[in-house]
């Protein structure tokens, strides 16, 4: 009598979930996701180099919990099928290894990975730097295509304005195309959540692995940054801008002896808000205000990995900033035809 090879249960059940991993990981076109070129759109090239950017993102690390899930059923199933001789108990052990290999893989995975192959702390602390230096190139490619789309669409603006001012283009026609020019932006803008969602699961998957080699950096950057906004007002006029950037597009301004609250934003800046909601950066100097101390992330145990990591935090947070500063324009002053 022939018998069925004990193994074969397993390789159905690891082609199987191989095949959803592989599903649960497929990736949409570009197409499919910034939309057809149809050849009416001046900021089509820097759309499409931010979106470009984002499939760094959605690599190795992200797939660690698929990856995971496969190996733990494996592993459960050889387990089970070990335990009682029966090649039935391969299904309900590979069951158990499905959760516990999926919770391994999306709940530090890449920190057990990274542990597997280092030698000691030294070198574990080295192989996670060196990786926080590329997720840190990466992020900087990111924001700064992120920030030539909007540029991109805020000139798109202030030229359909002056199009209006000048005559050139009738109010109602000005109006459309302002409108078909906001629901651009708030296409571009979703780009950017997504890539914003992918870098925070990859920054969920490293501020595990930080704390164990450099513990307390999340703590210190936040620490750094916690001051609550301060009540001003400033004796002039202000145009406040998108970024913390003396050449930043403008998305609106502050009259002078305006209530706003200000917030230290870094490079000589500070984060403004008026009462109606309007945020931008302008000059800290045009708002005097109390400097909190500085708060150090660098030294001690973990070294340039700890500043790494900081560097780290500190540019996710940034990048989620500017696509919130992003919408806000999109829904304020930014493009409007009076702006």
């Amino acid at each position: 009598m022939h018998h069925a090879s004990p193994l074969r249960p397993i390789r159905r059940f690891t082609a199987g979930l191989t095949a959803l991993a592989l599903l649960a990981g497929c990736a949409t076109t570009q197409t499919q996701r910034i939309g057809a070129d149809d050849g009416t759109d001046a900021c089509r090239p820097q759309r499409v180099a931010l979106d470009s950017t984002g499939n760094y993102y959605g690599q190795d690390m992200i797939r660690g919990a698929a990856i995971g899930a496969v190996s733990g059923g494996v592993l459960g199933g050889l387990i089970g099928a070990a335990a009682t001789g029966r090649t039935r108990d391969i299904a309900i052990g590979a069951g158990a290894g499905v959760l516990a290999g999926g919770a391994l893989g999306a709940a530090g995975g890449y920190l057990a990975a990274k542990q597997r192959q280092a030698q000691d702390q030294a070198s574990l602390s080295a192989s996670i730097g060196n990786d926080l230096s590329n997720e840190n190139a990466q992020i900087d490619k990111t924001q700064l295509a992120f920030n030539q789309l909007i540029d991109c669409r805020l000139m798109a603006a202030e030229a359909i304005r002056q199009d209006v001012r000048s005559g050139r283009t009738a109010l109602e026609a000005g109006r459309l195309q302002m409108a078909d020019l906001r629901t651009r932006v708030q296409q571009d803008i979703a780009i950017a959540r997504r890539i914003n969602e992918q870098i925070g699961t990859r920054g969920a998957e490293f501020d595990t692995a930080i704390e164990a080699v450099a513990p307390g950096t999340r703590h210190q950057v936040v620490a750094r940054t916690a001051a609550p906004p301060a009540p001003a007002r400033t004796r002039a006029p202000v145009p406040l801008r998108i970024r913390p950037e003396p050449n930043a597009p403008e998305v609106g301004r502050v009259a002078a002896n305006e209530p706003v609250k200000v917030k230290p934003a870094g490079s000589n800046f500070a984060l403004v808000e008026t009462d109606g909601g309007l945020r931008g950066y302008a000059p800290a100097s045009s708002f005097p205000m109390r400097r909190p101390a500085a708060v150090p992330v660098g030294g001690g145990e973990g070294g340039s990995t700890r500043e790494l990591a900081a560097s780290n935090i500190a540019k996710r947070d940034n990048f989620s900033e500017s696509v919130t500063n992003a919408e806000r324009a999109a829904q304020g002053g930014g493009f409007e035809l009076a702006g």
